[in-house]
Formats: C-alpha cells, sequence, structure tokens
C-alpha cells in the first residue's frame, strides 16, 4: 500500500491497512533531502515490532498528537502507535495551534497518557529561541504549558543540539531523542540505545548499521540500490557515529556531510552545532558545494536573532576557530530568513545548495 494524499486521508489508508491484517506491505517514499527520494517497503511486523519495541521503552502508551505528516516514517509510526492503544491520533493541522489541539486531545482522551513527536524546529519554535528566556514570533506560552502535559516528546529528523534539550528539561518537558529512518520503521536507537531487538554496530569508516525486526524488505524498483545497503541482515546507512563506553551511540552527522575541504576532512554537523552557539544566531546548516579553488567550499547558512544583525563572515570564521580547528571554519556565510525545511521537518538540502550558487 502506497501512503500517500493528505494527512487525514494516509491516516484513514494507514488505519485501515492496519486493521485488514493482510500480507500487503506499506510502501513510504523518503524525504529526498539529498534530491534522491527512495521507496521504502515495510512488512507488517516491522512496523508492528518498531510499535511494540517504542512502548516497552516509554514504559506506557495512550493517544498520540499527530504534528508530522502522515506520509512519512515519523508520522505514520504516530498513527500505528495510536492504533494499537486503541486510538485515533488527533490531527495538528485541524486545529489553530499546537495549544489547541493539544486540548483536543485531553478532551478525546481525559484519562490517557499522552505523547507526540517532533522534529527540533518544532520544539526550538514552541519553546522560544532565546536561551535567555526571550520568546520568538512562533512560540507563545500556551505552548509550553502543552508540551508540559505529554507524557513523553519523541524528538528525531535531525540532531538535537544539547541546548535546546536543556530549554526542554528547564521548561519540564520530557525529551527523548530517537535515531532512525524509514528503512527500520522510523526511530529504533532511543536516547542512545537501541530498542530491544535492535543492534548496532559500526564499519570501519564508522558507518552506522542496524539489524532487528523493524528493518525494511528492501526498496522498490531498486533491487541494485537494496543489495547495496541491506547486507547479511545488516541495513547500512548513510550516516557515521561514534560508541561511548557504555555503548551509547552518538551519530555524528551523514557520512557525506564529511566536506573534504581543501584536503582537510570537515565534518559539517559539528560546524553547524557551534555556530548555533553564537548569541546572535537561531539557526544554522552547514554544507559543501563545488568550488574551483577548494574542491569543495564550507558554506554556512544563518538565520539571525534580530534582522540586520548577522556577525560577519571572519567572526563566525573566529567563533569557530576558538573551539574547533581553524581550517574547519566556513568560507562563506549567507543569511537567510529560516532554514529551508521539507514537509516532515528535515532541513532541504537541495534548495540550500541551490542558494550557493557564487560566493557572495
Amino acid at each position: 500500500m502506497d501512503l500517500t494524499g493528505s494527512t487525514a486521508e494516509a491516516v484513514r489508508a494507514l488505519t485501515g491497512w492496519l486493521e485488514r491484517d493482510d500480507d500487503e506491505p506499506l510502501v513510504i517514499s523518503t524525504s529526498g533531502s539529498t534530491g534522491r527520494p527512495k521507496r521504502v517497503v515495510l512488512g507488517r511486523d516491522a512496523v508492528l515490532a518498531s510499535v511494540r519495541a517504542s512502548r516497552s521503552r516509554l514504559g506506557a502508551e495512550g493517544a498520540w498528537l499527530l504534528t508530522l505528516p502522515a506520509t512519512y516514517v515519523a508520522g505514520a509510526q504516530v498513527v500505528a502507535r495510536s492504533w494499537l492503544a486503541g486510538h485515533v491520533p488527533v490531527l495538528a493541522e485541524e486545529h489553530g495551534s499546537f495549544a489547541e489541539a493539544t486540548a483536543a486531545l485531553m478532551r478525546a482522551h481525559p484519562t490517557a497518557d499522552r505523547f507526540t513527536s517532533l522534529v527540533p524546529t518544532q520544539l526550538h519554535r514552541m519553546l522560544g529561541g532565546d536561551p535567555d528566556g526571550g520568546r520568538t514570533a512562533h512560540s507563545t506560552p500556551d505552548d509550553v504549558w502543552a508540551l508540559r502535559t505529554f507524557h513523553t516528546v519523541l524528538l528525531g529528523g535531525g540532531p538535537v543540539d544539547p541546548g535546546l534539550r536543556a530549554r526542554a528539561e528547564a521548561a519540564g518537558v520530557r525529551v527523548v531523542a530517537t535515531y532512525g529512518a524509514a528503512e527500520t520503521a522510523g526511530g529504533c536507537v532511543y536516547d542512545g540505545h537501541p530498542l530491544d531487538g535492535v543492534a548496532v554496530a559500526l564499519g570501519p569508516s564508522g558507518r552506522i548499521r542496524l539489524a532487528g525486526p523493524t528493518l525494511f524488505s528492501g526498496y522498490d524498483g531498486d533491487p541494485a540500490l537494496t543489495a547495496e545497503v541491506l547486507v547479511d541482515g545488516w541495513f547500512h546507512t548513510a550516516d557515521a557515529g561514534r560508541l561511548d563506553d557504555d555503548g551509547r551511540l552518538q551519530v555524528l552527522g551523514r557520512v557525506d556531510d564529511v566536506v573534504v575541504t581543501g584536503g582537510v576532512n570537515v565534518p559539517g554537523p559539528a560546524v553547524a552545532a557551534r555556530l548555533r552557539e553564537h548569541p546572535d544566531l537561531l539557526a544554522a546548516e552547514v554544507l559543501g558545494v563545488p568550488d574551483e579553488e577548494w574542491g569543495r567550499r564550507l558554506v554556512a547558512f544563518v538565520v539571525a536573532r534580530a534582522p540586520g544583525r548577522v556577525p560577519s563572515t571572519q567572526e563566525l570564521r573566529d567563533w569557530v576557530a576558538e573551539q574547533r580547528p581553524r581550517s574547519w571554519a566556513p568560507r562563506q556565510v549567507l543569511a537567510v530568513p529560516e532554514i529551508p525545511l521539507l514537509a516532515n521537518g528535515k532541513p532541504d538540502r537541495v534548495a540550500l545548495v541551490a542558494l550557493a550558487g557564487d560566493p557572495t
């Protein structure tokens, strides 16, 4: 079954698929954040294994608020978790705000534990962008109140900055950071630890490999790519990571986020994380673009806290170099009103690269 259409249509289709209990697989398209969407085939057993493992790790089940597109795996899993708990998810898009949607969820399920799944950008906006207590145009005090009412807020779809997590904890919001992909039926590693039945290993170059009952069956119409990434029961992801002494997984970013510039390997996510710590910036992403002199030029896309107050390129280069090697400093800084996002909340890397055209 292809998961397409509006949120409401996708919810109805997925609920019907779950209720039928037949052998038809679920087909979910990936976000195409690198310009190449894939059609991921998930068996019913993989989807339900993910739901049950998540329920076990959270220690509870209940009613869910759907804030993400149901056609992507994170949204689809919200629907599946709701269904297994005997509930229908409340659709945030049918309400005027997150707080209003939360109130509707509470009215519909007054005694149930409540859950939601967000991407970091959503949580950042609802908490307010300023760590000193200032708020952004996207946030309201009601949103923070609403966040506090949830048993757990699952946070996935991208790296979670420590500062964002600290603000959530300070606001009384219980956050669990998830890592996974459509190929693993959604998040399969919670706060660095794999769910029950899931195995994590690293390849020689640090590439993350995942195995277990939540794995996909293959890519629809692309057996060559399936054979490339699904080897001996292991899914070879496009991400690099490291394992702490206690076995906790740290995701360092995509393997192709390591930008080779001037002969130096620079991890783009680490540079972006440092830039986000600058007091004058709300958001930042870092990518490499083709460059005649450097091979690939490291470009920082930044969103200023206040209009017209974008730090200079030299200031940001110095800021990075205070804690990272000088060779990691971006060669180009582009101010944007906001980071362009895909429908699932991930940065639109293709759109960002297009913005980088010529150095300015």
